[in-house]
């Protein structure tokens, strides 16, 4: 009796559980920070023998985490106007670096940063041919005030569910952009405009990617935070911001059903800034579960990375390591020094941040998981087994402008 009960009771929560993923929508995200290339990452990123640059390698201990999430976005901070190519303080990278990021599995590269305007007005305009090429989702920069007027709110949409984005930067180092070309700078009235704008695009949430901030600092100044209040009052649901190049604090709060998450600074995601702090920095993997026409978040975290530079056959090499994973342990390390320079960031990021995070704490260093469907039967109860985890290899990419 007791059998026929628990078999009963099971069945119903297989029904009950079934029926909530039906009605249940979710869509996936990843941040990342400033995508910088330097003099020696070029360098590292010519193949002599092919007479060509390479950058896949830097990416790939990233590829499983980039790929399971339905959006990967990160703040291009280079130009990519040709040659010749160069670092600071004025860059451009060769064409391959994005390309390495769109096989990496990253959807969107925001683009208005201080460095947007360093080869002029053609290098905007051939960064964005260039990312249009690749099929590469962009917005913040623009190659006149029409195609502005088009493509500055990116929709980002899965099954039913609109996520809105914008993008802005604090100036472009005195290099002014002029007619056609248009930079979105942080400018209230304009801001203004641009979230009542879309708050009439039918979006279930909004997120402003915007470069802020003093450089090398750990927490936001005042106008960060006064900008974050001032996003908060619009209606923004998410803050993402980048440009100090190293990691500030990330805070989530939730009042009246109402959500609003910031993180001041993502950090370096790529570069050649060696010195503590400033040589790695960190994700945002966030999640949005919709369920009876409610969307809210279902998972916030981080996830650290560091970036590995060695030499192997007398060159330098980049790599962006999730460096919480137990593989990058010493005995991955040629040199034992860098191993304790990892272990130094992590250590230093995993205190600043549990410390002065608000309810939002560090995530597992992998990809997405998701559960396969259970398999019924008709002439026998559920078979348990088929119920298994399996990291997702492949991403579905549904890009939606408005």
């Amino acid at each position: 009796m007791l059998n026929s009960v628990f078999k009963i009771s099971f069945l119903y929560l297989l029904c009950f559980l079934w029926s909530s993923s039906i009605n249940a929508q979710e869509i996936s995200f990843l941040f990342m920070g400033d995508i910088m290339g330097h003099g020696p990452q070029i360098k590292s990123a010519w193949q002599e023998n092919k007479k060509q640059y390479e950058y896949s390698e830097v990416f790939n201990p990233l590829d499983d985490i980039i790929s399971s999430v339905d959006f990967a976005i990160g703040n291009l901070e280079v130009t990519l106007a040709g040659k010749p190519f160069n670092g600071y303080p004025q860059f451009s990278s060769p064409d391959e670096l994005a390309v390495a990021c769109k096989n990496s599995g990253m959807d969107v590269l925001v683009t208005a940063n201080n460095h947007s305007c360093d080869r002029k007005n053609k290098g905007v305009i051939r960064t964005l041919d260039v990312l249009d090429s690749l099929n590469i989702l962009h917005t913040g920069t623009f190659k006149d005030v029409k195609n502005r007027e088009k493509d500055n709110l990116l929709v980002l949409s899965k099954d039913g569910i609109r996520i809105g984005l914008l993008n802005y930067t604090y100036g472009t180092n005195g290099l002014p952009f002029s007619d056609p070309v248009y930079v979105n700078l942080v400018d209230s009235v304009l801001i203004k405009k641009d979230v009542t704008n879309a708050k009439n695009k039918d979006l279930d949430k909004l997120v402003v990617f915007v470069h802020w901030g003093y450089e090398y600092r750990d927490f936001p100044n005042s106008y960060q935070k006064k900008y974050n209040r001032f996003f908060q009052d619009l209606g923004v649901d998410i803050v993402i911001g980048s440009h100090p190049h190293v990691i500030q604090p990330m805070e989530y709060s939730k009042k009246n059903n109402q959500e609003f998450l910031t993180v001041f600074s993502l950090g370096n995601f790529v570069s050649n800034q060696r010195a503590e702090r400033k040589d790695g920095g960190a994700m945002l993997r966030l999640s949005f579960k919709k369920t009876d026409n409610n969307l809210l978040i279902s998972r916030k975290e981080y996830i650290p990375v560091w970036v590995h530079k060695f030499i192997e056959q007398e060159k330098y090499h980049f790599q962006i390591l999730p460096c919480a994973r137990p593989i990058y342990n010493e005995k991955y390390f040629s040199n034992k020094e860098d191993f304790q320079k990892m272990k130094t960031f992590l250590d230093n990021t995993r205190a600043h941040l549990n410390t002065n995070n608000l309810a939002i704490e560090e995530g597992v260093p992998y990809g997405l998981v998701k559960f396969k469907p259970i398999t019924i039967l008709q002439s026998q109860d559920p078979e348990l087994r088929s119920l298994a985890i399996e990291q997702i290899k492949t991403k579905r990419r549904k890009r939606r402008r408005k």
